[in-house]
């Protein structure tokens, strides 16, 4: 088997301007996710039962369906479900099935991150022991400024390793978003493949690409996590 380099020149060029749209699915999921995995998080370590199981529940669905049949649910679905609402219940001539196809999939990603998130959080804050809010507050900080300067600067430290992965994983699912018709790394490459089926060679091409990505975000988590662990030590000193 001969591959043709030529082609696969040709498409590291084009498939490279797919990068910023998946740079940025990842980077609007995560600003979405983080803030909700975090308040989840909190849901779930807190006294009302509620809350803890309706938490739960959403996890436990996250992690028991493929993030593969979320986005056929979505992107299938929900414009069908809300064009009826927008049509027949609030009468309104607006076209949704005129949405950017990418706010389906931050929706998707952002929905499938935060369970994840929320779980990389609370095994975070568990890692502070109690101690530490119940001493806050005895000297007069109120439970948030607690939060604020010391149970979630502690809890980051501890969070950054699952976080990274979290991150990586949601850059490598990002690929998924061609199937939302999204122009991303994976949709422009296989879009050139099928010009001349140079499948292998694009997939290859893919594959660079992504492997360069996830090593790029790993060594920026390597370096927040020597930085952060370097302050640490010298506090405890």
């Amino acid at each position: 088997m001969t591959l043709n380099l030529q082609f696969m020149k040709e498409t590291l060029a084009s498939t490279a301007a797919g990068i910023p749209t998946t740079l940025g699915l990842t980077c609007v999921a995560l600003l979405i996710s983080l803030p909700a995995g975090f308040f989840m998080a909190l849901g779930k370590l807190g006294n009302r039962k509620t809350a803890k199981r309706l938490i739960s529940f959403y996890v436990s669905f996250v992690r028991g369906t493929p993030i593969v049949l979320q986005i056929l649910f979505v992107y299938s679905l929900l414009p069908s479900l809300l064009n009826h609402i927008v049509k027949n219940v609030l009468g309104m001539s607006w076209n949704v099935f005129n949405i950017n196809p990418i706010f389906y999939a931050f929706f998707v990603f952002s929905f499938n991150t935060a369970a994840v998130l929320s779980e990389t959080f609370r095994s975070a804050l568990l890692t502070v022991s109690h101690g530490q809010m119940e001493a806050a507050l005895s000297v007069g900080l109120s439970r948030t400024q607690a939060y604020v300067r010391i149970i979630i600067p502690q809890a980051l430290v501890a969070a950054l390793p699952n976080l990274c992965n979290a991150t990586v994983n949601l850059l490598k699912s990002t690929s998924l978003a061609y199937m939302m018709t999204v122009k991303d790394i994976t949709a422009i490459a296989k879009l050139n493949a099928a010009r001349g089926y140079n499948y292998i060679e694009a997939y290859l091409v893919i594959f660079i690409i992504y492997i360069l990505l996830c090593t790029t975000v790993q060594l920026l988590f390597y370096a927040t996590e020597s930085v952060l662990s370097g302050y640490k030590k010298r506090i405890a000193v």
